[in-house]
């Protein structure tokens, strides 16, 4: 192995030299891809199938239900005795299902790769409304579920006239 190439190595280039294989894609551009197929294939085995130039948000949001069941996030019920507990302490009956995090993840990994392939932006069902409607409902009933609220980040506050801490702190006595 020449010096140079082994440098270009270390360095992380991704330079191929005649007879050399390409570059090993990245953990998320491989994860991306394995994504893309597997929406393709459920697309597929839909009755009728479905083409991807007919996929809309309906058929993302259904692909999405499918997946919660092989989840390994336990999400109790309103009934559950655990119900709004981060760490019950015994086993329960309640569903495993797709935490809301690895379902946010897997949607902007398809929603990239759809534009990679050649979809518009306008027309991504992956960016639709309903898909942030429903990735926001899950994150607020699994927060619920396990008592562990999502708090909204605030914007921080530009600094600009008449502005120091003493105002805009609040002592309740």
């Amino acid at each position: 192995m020449s010096s140079e190439r082994g440098k270009d190595i270390a360095e992380g280039s991704s330079r191929v030299s005649p007879g050399d294989q390409p570059p090993t894609p990245s953990r998320y551009e491989s994860q991306k891809r394995r994504d893309w197929n597997t929406f393709g294939q459920y697309l597929k085995n839909q009755r009728p199938p479905v083409p991807l130039s007919q996929c809309n948000c309906n058929h993302v949001l259904d692909f999405l239900r499918y997946l919660d069941q092989f989840g390994k996030t336990k999400v109790h019920l309103q009934g559950c005795m655990f119900y709004g507990q981060p760490e019950p302490p015994a086993p329960c009956t309640c569903p495993l299902r797709q935490a809301w995090g690895s379902l946010d993840a897997l949607i902007g990994r398809l929603r990239a790769a759809y534009e990679e392939n050649g979809g518009s932006p306008e027309t991504n069902p992956f960016a639709s409304g309903a898909i942030r409607v429903y990735l926001r409902e899950i994150r607020e009933c699994q927060a619920k579920a396990r008592g562990i609220p999502y708090k909204k980040k605030k914007k921080k506050p530009t600094q600009g006239k008449g502005s120091d801490e003493s105002s805009s702190t609040i002592h309740f006595s």
